[in-house]
């Protein structure tokens, strides 16, 4: 048998360990669209995400004014949940990396 050499789970000079792959954020983003009213929007926020009316009122307006906006934050799984339930509702959705 041979012997690996132990790897550190912590790096000596930050205390920082290497993310696993699980662990790396990712972000839901919903798009302006020529076809969903603004109410719908916000309705489908407060509907799905349990957002509050100012907080859902606040995302719906960045999707309307930005052209987007970051609804949720979490691992990859659970991203690709809430955008296949962007789809299921009518709004257009992606998901991408979340900026370290």
């Amino acid at each position: 048998m041979v012997a690996l050499p132990a790897v550190p789970l912590l790096d000596e000079e930050t205390d920082v360990r290497p993310l696993h792959a699980s662990e790396v954020p990712w972000q839901t983003i919903v798009w302006n669209d020529p076809v969903n009213l603004m109410s719908y929007v916000a309705w489908v926020f407060r509907r799905h995400f349990g957002m509050g009316e100012t907080e859902a009122e606040r995302a719906m307006m960045a999707v309307h004014t930005e052209g987007r906006a970051v609804v949720a934050q979490g691992n990859r799984e659970a991203m690709e949940r809430h955008v296949e339930a962007m789809h299921e509702y009518g709004l257009w959705a992606t998901l991408e990396k979340a900026p370290r």
